[in-house]
């Protein structure tokens, strides 16, 4: 769960799961040169993914990234790039079209999880 300015409005449109799914990245690089790199997922949501690349890309950039567990594919573009503090870059991504690339369900934004509720008593 992540922490919010008291400010901030929540504007993902599904959760983040955190989920390693083994991927290639399709693209092209400025000199026309096409380039596919295996990496795997970090999080991922109904709408996109986040995930190391050694690839350089930029903000807006059409990747297509296939799902080698399933073989499915899906154009998504650039829309993060950060690099953290062991010197990886990580890309988000988000998915043209609303496919469900993951075949998952994912909760919609904001959804707290369910709770159990437990009697006073124990049976023996």
């Amino acid at each position: 769960m992540s922490l919010l300015h008291f400010r901030c409005k929540e504007r993902r449109r599904t959760q983040r799961v955190p989920l390693i799914v083994p991927l290639s990245v399709h693209g092209e690089t400025d000199d026309g040169e096409k380039f596919c790199v295996h990496t795997q997922s970090v999080s991922v949501s109904q709408h996109g993914a986040s995930f190391e690349l050694a690839q350089t890309v930029v903000a807006g950039q059409v990747l297509k990234l296939v799902n080698e567990n399933s073989n499915r594919n899906v154009e998504c573009h650039v829309v993060n790039i950060y690099r953290k503090r062991d010197g990886k870059v990580y890309v988000g991504v988000e998915f043209h079209g609303e496919a469900n690339f993951w075949h998952m369900t994912f909760p919609p934004a904001g959804a707290r999880p369910m709770r159990r509720i437990v009697g006073n008593k124990a049976t023996a």
